[in-house]
């Protein structure tokens, strides 16, 4: 799996759609595995596709579901794979449940949307998708 700052995802992401498109195939499928409420109210990169790796109320991965979810939703596991979450954290599993289940370029966002805590404990304030003012969306 690459891991990849925020600032490098949203290179790769668009020389990535570029090279592919060019090529007459998909771009990278691009995932948010938080749960959807957290996608929509806390903001999300544009474009992105919610597949969440655990949903409330029971909070507990499935990775067999996430992977098949992802693999409708792409293709074919060959098809690039951006994953985000919150922190980060999140993604390595289910980046690892994707490689486990045959996908072959996988990439995750370190510090994912949000970033790390602060010493105030807030986020968005140190690191992630937002603090570096990379393009994203709220409801």
């Amino acid at each position: 799996m690459k891991h990849l700052s925020p600032k490098e995802a949203w290179s790769w992401l668009q020389a990535e759609r570029a090279r592919l498109e060019t090529a007459g195939q998909d771009g990278p499928l691009f995932v948010d595995v938080r749960m959807e409420i957290e996608s929509l109210y806390v903001g999300r990169p544009p474009g992105v596709e919610n597949i969440p790796w655990y949903e409330y109320p029971d909070l507990t991965p499935d990775p067999l579901r996430f992977a098949a979810a992802v693999e409708q939703e792409a293709g074919s596991k060959a098809r690039p794979v951006l994953l985000i979450c919150r922190s980060g954290k999140r993604t390595l599993d289910a980046g690892q449940a994707l490689e486990t289940a045959g996908f072959t370029d996988v990439a995750h966002v370190v510090h994912g949307f949000e970033g790390d805590l602060n010493e105030a404990f807030k986020r968005s304030s140190l690191n992630g998708w937002r603090h570096e003012q990379l393009p994203w969306e709220q409801m």
